[in-house]
């Protein structure tokens, strides 16, 4: 099993978790913000939604145009992970209004849509990325104005970093009531 089948199961797992932890969860819950100006439970589900399925369209392009270049340098070094660029004090945390949430108080879905949503997007995330060589996706290049020149590889990993970061945000407001 390479890095990618582990991103592939860490991106499942997390997201299996949070579903389980909010199993029970009323409406109310699930729409509430925890205080004024913040996103609720459903929002950050949403959000997280929203991020990989902008990038994941610019992921499959680039793959489209340049895994021909990837296939040519397969034998170049290439990087496989990153640290949690979230939990860095310097990230810019204000950009998260570029995914704003669909979904909030005033326009509710059933936590199933939510699930679904996710379950769904993620499954093409897998479809997407299973079978492929790593080696050609370590050398295919997204670029990003935040992070960089990244691989296809390191992309994977920092959308799951994301869904980490609201994952823990949503633990949090769950353990306080």
């Amino acid at each position: 099993m390479g890095v990618v089948d582990d991103y592939l199961e860490l991106l499942d797992s997390q997201r299996e978790s949070i579903f389980t932890l909010l199993d029970e969860i009323t409406d109310d819950l699930l729409w509430k913000p925890p205080v004024p100006k913040e996103w609720s439970i459903g929002q950050l589900l949403n959000h997280n939604y929203l991020l990989f399925a902008s990038t994941m369209p610019y992921v499959k392009l680039v793959w489209n145009y340049f895994h021909d270049r990837g296939e040519r340098h397969r034998h170049r070094p290439y990087q496989t992970k990153i640290n949690d660029v979230y939990r860095e004090p310097r990230f810019p945390m204000w950009v998260g209004f570029l995914w704003k949430p669909h979904y909030s108080k005033r326009n509710p879905v059933p936590f199933d849509k939510l699930i679904k949503e996710l379950r769904s997007l993620h499954a093409d995330v897998r479809t997407f990325y299973e079978g492929k060589n790593e080696d050609i996706l370590g050398n295919v290049f997204v670029y990003d104005p935040l992070f960089g020149r990244i691989n296809l590889i390191v992309t994977l990993r920092i959308g799951i970093y994301h869904d980490q970061l609201h994952f823990d945000d949503i633990r949090k407001m769950v353990n306080k009531d």
